[in-house]
C-alpha cells in the first residue's frame, strides 16, 4: 500500500513546484526515469543514430515517428520507444499540473550534441517558430546522459516568460548551430542565467516564451536530451500558420505534423488528430 501511495503522489508535480514553474518559467521536479528506463531509451538513442547517419545529432526532429524503413516526413528515421516515452503517463501528469488536464502531444527532438564538437544552441524563444494559438506549451526536457555546463547544458532566463511576449529574433548565418535564428540584443541580460545541470533520468519543464539556449560542447563527454513537446488542447495546433518557415535550419514540416491527444479532450475543437498519421501510428 505504501508503495502505491509514493506512486500515487510522483504522479503530479508538487505544489512548490508549480510554484516555481509559473514563476520562473522552468522546473527540474523530484520526479525522474527509473534506471531501468533510461537504459531503454539509451539503447533507443544508439538506434536513432544507426538509422540516421546523414542528420547531424543535434536536429532529430519528431524521432518519435516511426515508419519503419521511411523517414518521418521531415528527413529523420524515427524510433517508437521516444513515442512510448512521450506517452509515458507520469511525464503526461507532470506536463498536467502546469498546463491542465487536457494534453496534446504534438512534437519530440533529439538533441545529441557530440563530444569535442556539439553545436551550440543560441538564446532563443520556442514560440518564435511554432503554429500554435493561442500560444501555448510545455516542453519536457529528459537527460538521457549526464548535462553539465561543461557539455553544453540547458540554460535558462528565470522569468523571461512571465510578460507572454515573443522578443525579435536574428538570422544567423552559420553551420555551427542548432537553430539559425537568436534573440536580438536588448530582449535579455545574460547575467541572469541559469545551468540546468541534470543527471541521466532527470527532467526540466519549461514554458513555450522561456529565453532559453545551451553552450556548444566542447568536452569530451556527450550530451544528450529528449524534448518532449505537449500543449493545452484549448490551443490550435494551426498548420496553416507557417513561423518563419525554412529559416531555423532544421528541416520541420508542420503541414504533416502528427498530433496526439493523450489526456482529456481536444476543448478548441480545432485539432486535426489524423493528418501525420498512419495504420501503424495510434492517434489517441
Amino acid at each position: 500500500m505504501a508503495d502505491s501511495l509514493e506512486t500515487a503522489t510522483m504522479l503530479h508535480l508538487l505544489p512548490d513546484e508549480i510554484d516555481r514553474y509559473q514563476r520562473d518559467g522552468w522546473v527540474v521536479p523530484q520526479w525522474r526515469l527509473p534506471e531501468a528506463r533510461v537504459a531503454t531509451m539509451r539503447a533507443a538513442l544508439d538506434e536513432l543514430l544507426r538509422r540516421n547517419p546523414g542528420v547531424r545529432p543535434e536536429k532529430l526532429v519528431s524521432a518519435h515517428v516511426d515508419r519503419g524503413a521511411g523517414d518521418n516526413g521531415e528527413g529523420v528515421r524515427g524510433v517508437a520507444d521516444f513515442l512510448d516515452l512521450a506517452r509515458d503517463p507520469e511525464i503526461v501528469e507532470l506536463v498536467s499540473g502546469v498546463i491542465g488536464d487536457d494534453v496534446i502531444l504534438w512534437g519530440c527532438h533529439v538533441f545529441c550534441k557530440p563530444a569535442g564538437e556539439g553545436f551550440e544552441t543560441p538564446w532563443h524563444q520556442d514560440g518564435h517558430y511554432w503554429p500554435i494559438r493561442p500560444l501555448a506549451t510545455c516542453t519536457v526536457w529528459v537527460a538521457l546522459e549526464p548535462s553539465t555546463r561543461a557539455n553544453g547544458c540547458l540554460r535558462v532566463i528565470p522569468g523571461s516568460h512571465a510578460g507572454r511576449t515573443l522578443h525579435p529574433h536574428l538570422h544567423e548565418d552559420r553551420q555551427d548551430l542548432t537553430l539559425n535564428q537568436r534573440l536580438a540584443a536588448g530582449a535579455f541580460s545574460e547575467d541572469a542565467a541559469v545551468d540546468v545541470e541534470l543527471a541521466p533520468g532527470q527532467m526540466s519543464l519549461h514554458d513555450v516564451h522561456m529565453i532559453h539556449g545551451a553552450g556548444a560542447n566542447t568536452s569530451p563527454l556527450r550530451r544528450t536530451g529528449v524534448a518532449l513537446r505537449y500543449m493545452p488542447a484549448s490551443s490550435h495546433f494551426d498548420r496553416s500558420l507557417r513561423p518563419v518557415a525554412g529559416q531555423s535550419g532544421v528541416p520541420v514540416d508542420f503541414s504533416q505534423r502528427s498530433l496526439w491527444l493523450l489526456k482529456g479532450h481536444d476543448a478548441c475543437g480545432l485539432n486535426d488528430f489524423a493528418t501525420g498519421h498512419t495504420s501503424s501510428l495510434r492517434i489517441a
